[in-house]
């Protein structure tokens, strides 16, 4: 349903209810990985743009979680129920 919104709505919604687990550079790309009603959501910040995706439910919370390694907080996401 998250990716059905409109994108003022999903940036509304990550505000709200969304727990922000970590941030990296890539490139040019600031990126920063949500933790979302049991799913993860990434928001890549560029220049003058910003990107919000989400990762399909099979996605393995490993393989989503290893570029962010060095940032994050293990007891923060211990705490949330993923």
């Amino acid at each position: 349903m998250f990716e059905r919104l409109p994108f003022r709505s999903q940036a509304e919604f990550l505000a709200k209810d969304g727990t922000i687990l970590a941030q990296r550079n890539y490139n040019n790309w600031t990126v920063t990985l949500y933790a979302l009603h049991h799913s993860f959501v990434e928001v890549w910040t560029g220049n003058e743009v910003q990107v919000i995706s989400t990762f399909k439910d099979s996605a393995n919370a490993v393989a989503i979680l290893e570029p962010y390694i060095d940032a994050i907080d293990v007891e923060q996401i211990r705490d949330l129920d993923l």
